[in-house]
């Protein structure tokens, strides 16, 4: 009857062998090591204990995978004939691969297998750098950096820097992800004589002079971010660029030559959110902010009010708009707030609106300009009562326009489309769809099919002008079709 015994020669020399595992090996067993490249092998020579090893196979596979998965399939085969003790540096269960599938093939193959405790290397880690693991860390192998998912505010074990390759790829990738001047601390030769741990900068990792099989490296997480923030960097940074001595544009900006520079920012954000794309939505979210800061610096400086003054005003603005949440009131749903929110900030306005449609930027663009004057007239009861009719007043507006058109009137043209776009805003309000955005979509897909009707042109070698409209609609279709 066969089976494995799986038993660790811990992270050392001979004497960090445990003595349940020194018991099974003085019956000298059949014993195959996964490498002889280790220390404690010369406490098995001196105790005339007969071994194998696996580390012709190193040379065979080009690959850990494949390395790995051919040591296993060896290993379960003489286990499954006859007992068998396969021995790995340190511990079995600690970033050993062979074991993992050492114990998936010998479960489908019905051979039994032991697996002893023993010391690993990271027992010796924890006490040389004074690590208690219970904070967190992260344990992976040299070649799984890569896909790995890290919370960088956790340390991080990397094993088997078994080259000076292994240790410039590690680096590399541990340098997407940390600053490249990253204390880590590299440790060789854990528990021997000659044992080494040295803190050096991350990029210098694959400049030490001896990397080899028993090298490994701790990365530190990075500290946790403070849960409170501060506007006091930006807002300082704003104030030197505007000082004397400063930039010159900086310097000569006012909020008048500020404000294309708000919209063009504001729009970024926009794209950010659209493309579901956290990392540009935060730096467009700072550039935002950026611009916010810029004008509170203009205006301090103008001794009308401070960047202070501006988050006091907003934060002053919320608390009195949520009575339900820093007051007495009590709201049912989501709809009770926003119209708790209008009535508290019609009162708040009252005296500085005389008109229902003040309030409404003239500079907006013209769709959402459009949309925020029919919801306010909206409110006051100057809307349809149902959607029908704004399906008539549409093509009521489509044959105004037709008609201007059929007598090349330029300004009944350009007023009767516009009464068309308004009517087209309000069908939006209707149905509930931001018709800025809604267009934006549009826009967007005419920009991905027209780049395959231009890439369509391309292949074919024509010109444009060669092409028909039939065939470029065709093209157009293709695209559609594509759902693009």
């Amino acid at each position: 009857m066969g089976k494995i015994t799986i038993i660790g020669l811990g992270p050392g020399d001979f004497r960090l062998v445990t003595c349940e595992t020194l018991g099974i090996l003085e019956e000298k067993p059949e014993l195959v090591l996964r490498t002889a490249k280790h220390p404690a092998v010369t406490g098995l020579v001196e105790r005339n204990i007969p071994f194998e090893s696996y580390d012709g196979y190193y040379e065979r596979y080009d690959n850990f995978p494949a390395l790995y998965e051919a040591i296993a399939r060896d290993c379960v085969a003489r286990g499954a004939a006859r007992p068998v003790v396969y021995a790995v540096p340190g511990s079995p269960l600690v970033a050993e691969r062979t074991v993992g599938l050492i114990r998936e093939l010998a479960a489908a193959a019905e051979v039994p297998v032991t697996i002893l405790p023993a010391m690993s290397f990271l027992d010796l880690l924890y006490v040389r750098l004074g690590i208690d693991p219970i904070a967190g860390i992260t344990v992976t192998d040299a070649a799984d950096i890569d896909g790995l998912s890290l919370d960088l505010n956790t340390s991080l074990v990397v094993t088997q820097v078994y080259n000076r390759q292994v240790a410039s790829e590690a680096k590399l990738s541990l340098m997407e992800r940390f600053p490249d001047d990253h204390a880590v601390t590299v440790v060789r030769n854990l528990g021997l004589e000659d044992e080494e741990v040295r803190t050096i900068p991350l990029f210098e990792l694959d400049r030490l002079a001896v990397i080899d099989h028993l090298t490994s490296l701790y990365v530190p997480g990075l500290p946790a971010k403070a849960s409170r923030f501060s506007l006091a960097p930006v807002v300082d940074i704003m104030a030197r660029l505007r000082a004397p001595g400063g930039c010159v544009w900086d310097i000569e900006q006012t909020h008048e030559s500020l404000r294309r520079y708000m919209v063009e920012e504001v729009y970024e954000v926009l794209e950010a959110i659209e493309l579901a794309d956290a990392d540009k939505l935060c730096e467009e979210l700072g550039d935002l902010l950026l611009q916010v800061v810029f004008h509170a610096r203009v205006a301090e400086e103008c001794g009308t009010f401070s960047m202070q003054d501006v988050v006091d005003t907003v934060a002053e603005k919320l608390i009195r708009r949520h009575p339900h949440v820093f007051g007495d009131i009590t709201v049912r749903d989501a709809a009770e707030v926003v119209v708790n929110w209008d009535k508290i900030k019609s009162r708040e306005k009252q005296g500085e609106r005389k008109a229902v449609l003040d309030g409404v930027p003239r500079n907006l663009p013209s769709l959402m300009r459009a949309f925020k004057l029919q919801t306010k007239a909206a409110k006051v009861g100057f809307d349809w009562n149902s959607v029908d009719p704004v399906w008539d007043k549409i093509m009521e507006e489509l044959a105004e326009l037709k008609a201007a058109a059929a007598e090349g009137d330029r300004p009944a043209i350009e007023e009767e489309l516009g009464d068309v776009l308004f009517s087209i805003v309000n069908l939006a309000r209707f149905l509930d769809v931001e018709p800025e955005t809604a267009l934006t979509v549009t826009n967007d897909k005419f920009i991905r099919r027209f780049a395959y009707v231009e890439k369509a042109v391309e292949r074919q070698g024509r010109p444009w002008q060669k092409f028909t409209l039939d065939e470029l609609d065709l093209l157009w279709n293709a695209a559609k079709g594509k759902k693009m």
